[in-house]
């Protein structure tokens, strides 16, 4: 199955195998379960096969900005985009745009963060502040300047750590916030007042269809938009200014380039299915019951651990696992996680749970509200099944 070795994990016994397995075996943490309840045969397909820019088009595209501010709470003070690119393309376009006006600091825990890092070094070429921590913590939060703009990833989607709140932000900070979100949007009452740009991807959040993205601008935001000019030219899938100007259409729903009116739709279908069933609170419920569900098997289980080492800053989304056995920190742990994960996928309970390539050796499982808790009560036993058949193959 792998070239895992059995002896890196000690003789184990075989387990019995688990009789119940999860009726939704989706634990990917990108793209992500589809709603319960979802099929492509509820979707509405009156948009399909029309231009996006018809008035039933940009109805369509101006419902889900909308529906999205209604079930995320966002100030009416704030704009919200459609973008191009998923979550990567609606932060790229934040950061090519904004920064370069005042001095700015990156903060990095894990391989999304330190992809910013690198755009903007040696991209921008900037000469940033970076604040790194190593996978499974958090930098220090209360020695950030909140005078520089800042970038953050609110959760860590392959390190499964997130900022607890937004406290150590400064209400009246001089630099921007800039804070990719896609692994908590839905999963956190964010604090907007303290965040400048917000973005995330409809394929994280709600189990939406990937190539899209959201970006959120506070009038901070948008007043550095029109007030400065980056030094960099801007390809036109990044404008979001004309003559000085914000283009107040792309915020209407007149996107800059082409979208799926499908994956629209698909979209539309999670938001309206997350506004039935009780709004960001209850979204925020299910995620805390899906971790807390995934905590507990943690805790009766020897021979895995939460890689975020504090509880208060364990995501509730992107529940990050390593093995308990620190010689599994390195390839034996990787050729066991695959091992795992072949194993549930060939029983069908579960799908695509190995830790990011970039993160250490362990387990990724999705937990974000549009998974069951029954469903990940079920995966324990399977996990713990797998594990065993791996270290014995």
């Amino acid at each position: 199955m792998t070239n895992f070795k059995p002896e890196a994990a000690g003789a184990l016994a075989r387990r019995e195998k688990p009789q119940i397995r999860p009726a939704r075996p989706f634990f990917s943490s990108g793209p992500c379960a589809k709603p319960p309840g979802w099929a492509a045969a509820k979707l509405a397909t009156g948009s399909l096969g029309r231009s996006h820019r018809s008035k039933l088009g940009k109805a369509r595209l101006g419902h889900a900005i909308e529906l999205t501010r209604h079930v995320l709470r966002v100030p009416a003070s704030h704009r919200i985009a459609i973008v191009p690119a998923s979550d990567t393309g609606a932060v790229e376009l934040a950061l090519w745009n904004l920064l370069g006006a005042r001095p700015v600091t990156l903060l990095a825990w894990e391989s999304f963060g330190e992809g910013w890092v690198t755009d903007v070094v040696k991209q921008l070429k900037l000469e940033p502040e970076v604040v790194r921590a190593d996978y499974g913590l958090l930098p220090d939060l209360a020695a950030v300047d909140c005078d520089r703009d800042l970038v953050f990833t609110w959760n860590g989607t392959t390190s499964g750590v997130r900022v607890p709140d937004g406290d150590w932000i400064a209400e009246d900070r001089a630099g921007l916030t800039i804070c990719d979100a896609t692994s908590a949007a839905f999963a956190t009452d964010l604090p907007w007042d303290k965040l400048d740009v917000v973005t995330f991807s409809w394929q994280k959040v709600l189990g939406g269809e990937g190539g899209h993205g959201m970006l959120i601008l506070s009038p901070r935001a948008v007043e550095r938009l029109e007030s400065y000019a980056p030094a960099w030219p801007l390809p036109k899938i990044f404008r979001l200014t004309k003559s000085g100007a914000l283009i107040e259409g792309i915020f209407k729903g007149e996107t800059i380039n082409t979208p799926s009116m499908l994956a629209v739709e698909d979209y539309l279908w999670a938001l309206e299915w997350a506004e039935l069933n009780g709004g960001l609170d209850a979204l925020i419920a299910r995620a805390d019951a899906n971790a807390a569900a995934l905590s507990d098997w943690v805790e009766r289980t020897d021979w895995i651990d939460h890689l975020a080492a504090d509880p208060a800053t364990r995501s509730n989304t992107s529940v990050c696992l390593k093995f308990a056995d620190p010689e599994l920190a390195g390839e034996d742990g990787r050729a066991l996680a695959k091992g795992i994960d072949s194993c549930l996928e060939l029983e069908h309970a579960a799908y695509d749970v190995a830790a990011y390539r970039d993160a250490p050796p362990g387990l990724r499982i999705w937990c974000g509200a549009t998974v069951d808790t029954d469903d990940v009560e079920a995966l324990g036993p399977w996990l713990d099944w797998a594990y065993h058949e791996t270290a014995n193959s």
